[in-house]
């Protein structure tokens, strides 16, 4: 049993050792992790409520790596696009790294980026990519980088060798390297780092998931979400396809419960559909409810069949929010009066489009979010950028 003479020792030892630390390294190079100083988690919408709910109500977090994959025109791009421009509503700064060199700026356009602010490279090899990306993060004055795929990272010594010439974990060992540079730095700058990747088949696998994403493992270790997402259906008009239904699922989260599902549809002309992403969530929450072909919301009547209902709604914004608001409320995103939920008691909505909310922060003291922002329970959350 140590005695207050030698407890009393023990912290002078540590006083010291501490303020070393600090003199060498700088202020806050390490400090207590009390209830004050615990850093609050803040995120980005992804431009389809559903989405943001399975992420854990922020959207994707800020200072964080992301990696959404899935087989070709599943809609991978499309969502990093509306993450985009999520971050641009709120005066943020984006960028995308085109390494696939397809980025087309009319569909861009449509999913509500502004392309007069994004900032746009196509590097000539990956290690360009990915010193490109270094440095916008450095800089931290960026919220979103999106990386654009990383099956297209070609090594540098890939491109100047021969056509079919053997180039084993080369792309492994770039992408290796770049995570251990980056992931610092993204934690730093709070800026979202988003690699897109695509899938590709193991040979020989008789058992289990034949599944496997290109540039080693290293991505799947320091992403802290992972996204699969594909499409599953057509909507048609007639005989016409207009979009399509896609389902995500977040197989890997370091900042909620993983293994969530949701459903929500892209469009071929504005890209994801919030109208279409509302009535999955409300049917699935009984708010809406399914009559033969109509949909009736209490005693409204939105429409036969689910298109029809989604124009209805892009016709009536105010029934549209009411219902958001709902969703929330189910979902203890918002604070109702004489609310006894725990959820509810974190946070109160004050915003509009997005679910702007003021939170209480530990130990009595209130966090506001700027402009822009959303907060959700026990966390400080922005719908779009800084």
């Amino acid at each position: 049993m140590s005695t207050p003479q030698a407890d009393s020792k023990r912290q002078q030892a540590l006083d010291r050792a501490l303020q070393q630390i600090e003199k060498a390294y700088g202020k806050g190079s390490i400090m207590q992790l009390d209830a004050n100083a615990a850093p609050s988690m803040d995120g980005i919408s992804t431009g389809a409520l559903s989405l943001d709910i399975a992420l854990g109500g922020f959207g994707v977090p800020r200072g964080r790596i992301v990696e959404i994959f899935g087989p070709e025109s599943s809609g991978k791009t499309t969502l990093a696009l509306h993450i985009v421009a999520s971050a641009q509503r709120g005066d943020g700064v984006a960028a995308f790294v085109d390494a696939e060199h397809a980025l087309d700026p009319a569909w861009m356009k449509r999913c509500g980026v502004n392309p007069e602010t994004l900032l746009v490279s196509q590097p000539d090899c990956g290690e360009q990519a990915l010193e490109i990306t270094d440095m916008l993060v450095r800089s931290n004055a960026v919220d979103v980088i999106v990386v654009d795929s990383v099956a297209a990272l070609t090594p540098k010594s890939e491109l100047e060798g021969e056509m079919g010439q053997a180039s084993v974990g080369v792309q492994a060992r770039l992408m290796s390297q770049g995570m251990r540079k980056l992931t610092a730095g993204i934690a730093k700058s709070k800026t979202i780092v988003i690699f897109i990747n695509q899938i590709r088949e193991k040979i020989g696998v008789m058992f289990g998931n034949p599944e496997t994403t290109p540039g080693g493992r290293a991505l799947k270790f320091y992403s802290s979400i992972r996204i699969d997402i594909r499409r599953i259906a057509s909507i048609k008009e007639g005989e016409r396809v207009t979009g399509s239904q896609v389902k995500a699922r977040v197989v890997k989260n370091k900042v909620a419960p993983p293994f969530r599902e949701t459903l929500f549809d892209i469009m071929f002309d504005s890209g994801i559909s919030r109208e279409g992403d509302l009535i999955e969530l409300a049917t699935k929450h009984t708010l809406i409810e399914r009559q033969g072909a109509w949909l009736r919301y209490g005693d409204v009547q939105l429409g036969q069949g689910k298109e029809n209902a989604k124009v209805f709604l892009k016709d009536n914004p105010d029934l549209y929010e009411e219902i958001r608001r709902k969703i929330l409320e189910v979902n203890g995103l918002l604070l109702v009066p004489g609310a006894k939920t725990e959820a509810a008691k974190d946070a109160r909505v004050v915003g509009k489009d997005e679910a702007k909310v003021k939170v209480d922060a530990p130990g009595g003291k209130t966090s506001t979010p700027a402009k822009g922002k959303t907060a959700l329970p026990g966390k400080k959350v922005a719908a779009a950028a800084r």
